[in-house]
């Protein structure tokens, strides 16, 4: 809760003596992020969390995708293209506003390129995709085996290089 600014908790059920779970243990947390209402379960440990349900955070700009990031990984993983598990297991994604304009870019080649862009990331950069003159190419990564490949983006007079999780779906240069 205190990731979210506006949020607190509602109502908490427990469970009383008719069961299923033992009596007094928590049944179910109405809760608010952000404003936003959400009822959680507690249907025992045989329900865990997985990627089929996630939250998502529309962030205004890259420091509030700095911000949610750094929050949520602590003691959590991150994930590919802006996802990441908190502590806790649960998934998010953590993505700038406008992002799926520019994949529906009608320009095809730019649309390419900012989504080649994108799924390279763990954490989204929001001026890599967003640049109008965003060049992406592959290269040799020195020091790794010759299989490997790094993806270099130029935007504006800016490179940065990632591994992409899957390198052998780049073109070639």
């Amino acid at each position: 809760m205190s990731v979210f600014k506006n949020s607190r908790i509602v109502y908490v059920a427990h469970y009383t003596e008719a069961g299923p779970r033992p009596a007094g243990t928590v049944m179910t947390v109405e809760f608010e992020l952000d404003g936003q209402r959400f009822v959680a379960i507690n249907g025992g440990p045989e329900f865990t969390f997985d990627e089929a349900v996630s939250f998502g955070i529309a962030c205004e700009d890259q420091d509030d995708v700095d911000y949610y990031w750094e929050r949520l990984t602590e003691g959590g993983e991150e994930g590919p293209c802006g996802w990441l598990k908190d502590r806790y297991g649960l998934s998010w994604q953590v993505v700038p506003t406008g992002m799926e304009e520019l994949f529906s870019d009608p320009d095809p080649k730019r649309a390419e390129r900012a989504m080649r862009a994108m799924l390279g990331m763990r954490k989204l950069d929001i001026a890599a995709p967003r640049s109008s003159n965003v060049a992406v190419s592959t290269q040799m990564c020195p020091g790794m085996p010759s299989h490997s490949k790094v993806c270099t983006i130029r935007s504006g007079g800016e490179t940065s290089r990632y591994v992409p999780r899957n390198p052998d779906s780049l073109p070639s240069e």
